[in-house]
């Protein structure tokens, strides 16, 4: 297909380029190969579009149902070529109804979110995370005053101390750590004595796990971390962090972290940030990174090839992140960090006298931290999201960290409940206090219809005839007297809406069918306003059928009147369309 090559390595080159939207090695992987997809599909057509010119609609939906491949494969191979394709310059040489079928709006494929975790494992977690973190520095700390010791006063140490300080030196000039062969432990004991002056793998995992907790950041933008920053005036420091999904040319966010004071340097970002800094810095002098995160990895054959075993593990591979074992610390640790035991292993250990489920170690990921991080914040905050955002848009926040989660959701339901609740009463005092001034609200008869019965129910023998007779009837309820309203004393003029609330309304079982209406149409309503809104023009009213009237007819009647073909709503009464929402 030579006809396709200038177009589609034109197009690549845009998708990867410095202005494109591709931003790591794996992303120009997968263009490529969703580009080789699409020339490999055309090309074993029977009668394939040798040129751009020849591309149809056909073509491009063929692709993306051609069988032999996965629904999401080919759901992320159009999206990519859609990409490709989008530019200006390439977009304008495709046919106009072949470039429409790349610009459809492709369904959104159902993906399971990770959830975050529990209160009780979030603090689980923290804590340890944040007493390792205190070890290591402690550790550091410790062997930088033995090595300033040995250096300015060897004379104060005892000689197991003045060996030790004479090794450190040696160390700290050269950066190599002796091979200390002679046992099987030789490996650990050279980890052991790197780790007077130096990070190294196993202390990374909680400090990667407390930085999660601590700035509400992911993964990739941690281990991404600048050594470049800017202290303002030693209260907070100024760092450009990269965010590499936000975007074409959005991918480089300040953020400005606060320090706090030295004892706390462990539940402040900027003091974290800081001491991460302090802890790597020997490790990148010798590798001469701009990352922050650097540390002496243990490799004695890159050693022995007089290679720095100083290195930063995540400059020119993120996926190096497979080493974190945060996981294998939180279980390996003297005080492992569990998980909550299963709700269903509880309620079965309860119910039949059975031995309780052993504790699982907690599963540690960064998505689940960061996950349980925003739930967090969004709570604190009262669940109002443009402020809960903070690395993510509003839609994303939700749709990828807080809707999988249950503890947010089941937050959230209470949440709901409670706000539902109180709207409900404050219609309800609304409707009570507005029945109240006018004789109590209405009169809800639920006999037979006819006179005589209406007569047996207290009302006037005329007024039981007019009634029966629908001579009273207004919208959706009868009124006893509209010439006097039991307020103000003069010809009623308000919203029939109001009858709910009058001593002058009269209900019986025939005006069932349109009560009914009513409400379904102020359930529709209610999709289409806010909450607040809705309970402030229509809850007084909806609360007053629900309890003084529904209430007080059977269920029976109340399902027999709803299989009755239920009548126009009628909502133009007391409204006119133009205002209606």
């Amino acid at each position: 297909m030579p006809g396709w090559h200038p177009i589609l390595a034109e197009a690549l080159a845009l998708r990867v380029g410095h202005s494109g939207g591709i931003r790591t090695l794996s992303g120009c992987r997968n263009s490529w190969t969703s580009a080789k997809a699409w020339i490999q599909f055309l090309a074993s057509l029977e009668q394939p579009p040798k040129t751009v010119d020849e591309l149809t609609r056909e073509h491009v939906n063929a692709f993306y149902t051609r069988p032999g491949s996965a629904k999401s494969t080919r759901h992320v191979q159009m999206r990519e070529m859609s990409k490709q394709f989008e530019n200006e310059r390439i977009s304008h040489l495709l046919p106009a109804d072949a470039w429409d079928a790349f610009n459809r709006r492709l369904p959104t494929l159902k993906q399971s979110g990770v959830g975050g975790y529990s209160h009780g494992e979030l603090d689980r977690l923290t804590a340890a995370a944040r007493a390792d973190v205190a070890r290591i520095s402690r550790r550091i700390r410790a062997g930088e005053q033995l090595l300033r010791q040995a250096r300015e006063d060897p004379g104060k140490l005892d000689a197991r101390q003045r060996e030790l300080g004479e090794t450190l030196i040696r160390i700290a000039e050269t950066g190599e750590i002796p091979l200390l062969e002679g046992d099987r432990y030789w490996l650990r004991r050279r980890a052991d004595l790197a780790g007077h002056l130096f990070m190294t793998w196993a202390d990374l995992a909680p400090l990667m796990a407390l930085l999660a907790v601590v700035t509400e950041r992911n993964g990739e933008s941690l281990k991404e971390l600048p050594v470049r920053h800017r202290l303002l005036e030693d209260r907070a420091v100024e760092v450009v962090l990269v965010k590499r999904r936000h975007g074409v040319q959005q991918w480089f966010e300040t953020v400005t972290w606060e320090i706090g004071p030295k004892s706390r340097e462990l539940h402040t970002p900027g003091g974290l940030y800081l001491l991460l800094l302090e802890l790597t810095g020997r490790s990148r002098e010798f590798c001469g990174s701009t990352a922050a995160i650097c540390f002496w990895r243990n490799n004695w054959a890159v050693a022995e090839r007089n290679r720095s075993e100083h290195f930063a593990p995540f400059e020119m591979d993120l996926g190096r992140g497979s080493g974190i074992e945060m996981s294998a610390w939180a279980a390996t640790r003297i005080k492992p960090v569990l998980a909550d035991p299963r709700p269903s292993a509880k309620a079965k250990a309860a119910e039949d006298g059975s031995e309780k489920e052993p504790p699982i170690p907690l599963v540690v990921t960064f998505n689940k931290i960061k996950t349980s991080m925003d739930a967090r914040r969004t709570r604190q905050l009262g669940g109002h999201l443009p402020s809960s955002a903070k690395s993510n848009t509003a839609q994303v926040l939700f749709a990828n960290y807080l809707k999988p989660d249950e503890a947010t959701r089941e937050w959230a339901e209470e949440v709901i409940t409670e706000a539902l609740g109180d709207a409900e009463q404050a219609a309800l005092g609304a409707h009570a206090a507005v029945a109240g001034r006018r004789g109590g609200g209405p009169k809800v008869i639920t006999d037979d219809s006819s006179a005589q019965q209406l007569e047996v129910a207290g009302l006037a023998p005329q007024t039981a005839r007019d009634l029966s007779d629908g001579n009273l009837d207004t919208a959706w309820t009868a009124c006893e007297d509209h010439d006097h309203n039991p307020e103000t004393g003069a010809p009623c003029g308000d919203s029939f809406l109001v009858c709910f609330h009058c001593g002058n309304c009269l209900v019986t079982r025939d005006h069932l069918p349109r009560i009914l209406a009513l409400l379904e149409a102020l359930g529709g309503l209610r999709q289409r306003m806010s909450e607040g809104d809705w309970w402030k023009r229509y809850g007084p009213a909806w609360v007053a059928v629900r309890r003084d009237i529904l209430a007080k007819f059977s269920p029976a009647e109340v399902s027999k009147a709803q299989e009755q073909s239920l009548p126009d709503a009628l909502l133009d009464l007391v409204e006119p369309p133009w205002e209606q929402p």
